[in-house]
């Protein structure tokens, strides 16, 4: 047997044809969707407009993108439902896990047209929350670098999760900055999870399914969120993008790791944001700025393009290397984020002061 063939049993014991199909259909539905999405949102007015602080695009731009990502996400899991449960999950597992999406679009539309206060904000995120642990979702164990596996009690698990799901939706929240970086990454983060979950080794062919119609749904909203974009996510979108990924996260086997090495940048760069804001004497979800690390890279003078670019191949690099280490190794890569994000924070904040006493 050549070694190709013995690569594709290894990675498609199933015809790749099942999931093909649905993640065509996944993409150009998010295509058509997207357009009807951006004439809607401008008939409504239902814009995002410049600000010259934070945001720089040259006019009136729609939102509410998120609500094409999601009808053409779940119209094709409807059409393909057969597959949802083919596995050890139950149609009453998914049907929550709707509800909870539904809570975020429903929230994000609200926000995009009415421009809602923080308190009014966070409670889309928590009754998704809500939803996703109705539907027995949670994260019961996570592997152990130095073998085996640690148990959560059901209390533990339900504060992990919760914890977990907040800071997924959050971070990809913050990062929706520039045009594609969200969506971008969000569908890498699917791509990786079907490659690990249609693996011989780790075999879930109903996650594997789930993951390519996520990431093709990502791809076909791109072709209009790409620099310059023609249409933003919206509030419910950026929140869907890592509410789907970190639920996906957990039912793929409490495959965290995976995220984490997916999402590293953002997430860090999320965490500092909160710290950086707390220092300050700032309430972190009620400041903006423009201290991000994707914002930095603008001042640097890089493009937006290559910046978007930047943090896809991170975002690909580290994820694909989830496939090939055991947990001991997805340790040292999470590690080695660690470390780049620090090197980054000194760089800025170094080249920072030397900008302002030469001023």
């Amino acid at each position: 047997m050549s070694y190709a063939l013995c690569v594709t049993k290894f990675l498609f014991p199933m015809p790749i044809t099942s999931y093909i199909i649905p993640a065509i259909i996944a993409f150009f539905l998010s295509a058509i969707f997207t357009w009807l999405v951006l004439k809607l949102a401008i008939k409504f007015n239902i814009v995002d407009r410049p600000d010259a602080k934070r945001k720089f695009h040259s006019g009136p731009i729609p939102l509410l993108g998120g609500a094409a990502i999601f009808t053409a996400f779940f119209l094709s899991l409807f059409l393909f439902h057969q597959n949802l449960v083919i596995g050890i999950l139950t149609y009453r597992t998914w049907l929550w896990f709707f509800a909870g999406a539904c809570f975020l679009i429903f929230g994000g539309i609200l926000d995009d047209k009415f421009n809602l206060k923080p308190g009014q904000q966070i409670i889309w995120p928590i009754l998704a929350i809500i939803c996703v642990l109705l539907g027995q979702i949670g994260i019961g164990k996570i592997s152990n670098p130095l073998g085996g596996f640690l148990y959560f009690s059901s209390w533990a698990s339900i504060i992990f999760t919760i914890i977990w799901l907040l800071v997924m939706m959050y971070t990809t929240k913050l990062l929706d900055g520039l045009d594609g970086l969200v969506t971008g990454i969000s569908g890498i983060g699917g791509f990786i999870i079907f490659l690990f979950t249609v693996s011989a080794k780790y075999y879930q062919p109903d996650i594997a399914f789930v993951a390519i119609v996520f990431a093709a749904a990502c791809l076909g909203f791109l072709i209009f969120n790409w620099h310059p974009a023609k249409i933003f996510l919206g509030e419910g979108g950026s929140l869907l993008l890592g509410y789907i990924l970190g639920v996906l996260a957990i039912i793929s086997g409490g495959k965290i790791a995976i995220a984490l090495l997916v999402l590293g940048l953002p997430l860090l760069d999320f965490v500092w944001t909160i710290l950086r804001r707390l220092f300050a004497g700032k309430n972190p979800f009620r400041t903006s700025d423009r201290a991000h690390l994707h914002y930095r890279l603008l001042d640097l003078g890089i493009g937006t393009r290559q910046t978007v670019l930047i943090f896809y191949a991170f975002s690909l690099f580290f994820g694909l290397s989830a496939l090939f280490l055991q947990s001991l190794g997805k340790l040292f890569a999470v590690s080695i984020i660690f470390l780049i994000m620090v090197m980054l924070i000194v760089s800025f904040n170094f080249w920072e002061k030397n900008n302002a006493k030469k001023i």
